[in-house]
């Protein structure tokens, strides 16, 4: 996931769909890129412009198994983020790795 929060539905509807995926015993993933780590922040305010709270279907994941979440390294520290600050514990991978990362999935969605 590599988009900004609260910019429009897209993000919403990512998390539909892997929602849905896991919900028929898929096994999911989640890697956040760029500005995709920013949805994990927790300092966000969906409401107050009118979206959906996307923190907590994140909240929600564990309850569908998704609790593979990975969080590239540089894009946390390119925004100024630390793992403290995001709402789900996450592990770290190096921007070196996502390639070979990405390798061992058969399907990748992207939002």
């Amino acid at each position: 996931m590599r988009h900004l929060p609260n910019i429009g539905i897209h993000v919403q509807e990512t998390l539909d769909m892997v929602l849905t995926t896991a919900a028929f015993d898929q096994t999911v993933s989640l890697l956040f890129v760029d500005d995709g780590v920013l949805q994990l922040n927790k300092l966000q305010n969906a409401q107050s412009i009118g979206l959906r709270d996307t923190i907590a279907v994140f909240s929600a994941l564990e309850v569908y198994d998704v609790t593979q979440i990975y969080v590239e390294i540089e894009s946390l520290q390119a925004r100024g983020l630390q793992v403290i600050d995001l709402i789900l514990p996450v592990q770290l991978i190096q921007r070196r790795d996502t390639s070979e990362f990405m390798q061992q999935y058969d399907v990748l969605l992207t939002d």
